[in-house]
């Protein structure tokens, strides 16, 4: 397997894009749904629910899944269940959990549920929309919208010309898995949805936020990477702006130089009193230990109190061994795992 393909990481990403821009995701991907939703009202994420269900229900492992409350043109508050799958192969369990899924938001909360579903395998015959059985006269069905990514490959010239931000975030994710073995073509692909995000008239913030996922996406090796951040300067030199280069270049790179700094600043006043070396060499640890933190809740939400306890107990080289590892896990776990 490439370099580019072993460190691809998909759910964290659509993750992040789903909670930046979510009228949007269901304009894009469900518009009937989108003309009976009032989101003059808003919408509110209930990933506490939704936590509560998964462990419960242990229903194993998660992709990226949301629970949505909006409120329809009729008035009525309705939930949302959204569940994006981003697994390279079929899951044979798929229809099963989303029948789990719903039936126990409603037995929990007494609330009827919406179960949507997006697709981002790369099988084009795989579109499981229903859960259903009978015995004895007696029959459940889940019947289910589901929204395919390979879909939108028979027409790229419109995908790319759509002012949806999912269908840049389309894009992003079908040339990921096209160009794993290919870092050239992947370049090139990245080069071009950059060029487009450019081309939007869309806020500083969204156009930062959507760069940082299509980053994510479309991960290169060092020398192409070097290479695209040259042409981003030229784009941004051409454009008269100053949005991706000059704020989320080596973002995580500053951040940790940031932590650092910070903690030799606090050393420093700790060494006044306890002696300049000693308090200097904790005020890093406890840079270290605070930039690293800001990375795990960016990749992974929320940290429990078990892992802020590892983090202030943690050694240098604990530390730095985790450092290492934030980039490139795909689980928390595998963060603090030993070896």
């Amino acid at each position: 397997m490439s370099n580019t393909a072993a460190h691809d990481d998909l759910d964290s990403p659509w993750k992040e894009v789903v909670e930046h821009a979510f009228p949007e995701f269901i304009d894009f991907y469900f518009p009937n749904i989108n003309r009976q939703i009032d989101w003059a009202y808003g919408y509110t994420f209930l990933d506490k629910e939704l936590q509560k269900i998964a462990r419960d229900g242990e229903l194993g492992r998660r992709y990226v899944d949301k629970l949505v409350r909006v409120t329809t043109l009729a008035g009525e508050e309705d939930w949302l269940c959204v569940h994006i799958e981003v697994q390279g192969e079929v899951d044979p369990g798929f229809e099963r959990r989303m029948f789990v899924y719903n039936y126990r938001i409603f037995d929990t909360y007494d609330r009827p549920v919406a179960s949507l579903a997006v697709l981002a395998d790369n099988d084009p015959t795989w579109r499981p929309d229903r859960f259903e059985y009978e015995r004895l006269g007696c029959r459940h069905s889940l019947h289910f919208p589901v929204a395919k990514l390979v879909d939108y490959i028979a027409d790229e010239g419109s995908l790319l010309a759509n002012p949806s931000p999912f269908a840049l975030i389309t894009a992003a994710h079908l040339y990921t898995r096209r160009t794993r073995k290919s870092p050239a073509r992947r370049f090139d692909a990245k080069r071009r949805l950059v060029r487009l995000l450019y081309q939007r008239n869309w806020s500083r913030q969204r156009i930062i936020d959507l760069f940082r996922v299509l980053d994510w996406m479309l991960k290169l090796p060092d020398s192409l990477e070097r290479q695209l951040w040259q042409d981003i300067e030229n784009i941004e030199g051409e454009r008269n702006v100053t949005y991706v280069s000059s704020i989320e270049r080596f973002a995580i790179e500053r951040g940790m130089k940031k932590g650092m700094q910070q903690g030799i600043e606090q050393g420093i006043q700790q060494g006044i009193e306890k002696g300049i070396a000693r308090g200097i060499e904790k005020g890093i640890q406890q840079g270290l230990a605070q930039s690293l933190q800001r990375q795990l809740n960016r990749r992974f939400g929320p940290l429990s109190a078990e892992v802020t306890r590892q983090l202030e107990n943690a050694t240098p080289e604990q530390l730095e061994t985790w450092t290492d590892r934030v980039l490139d896990a795909r689980t928390i776990e595998e963060v603090f795992a030993e070896g």
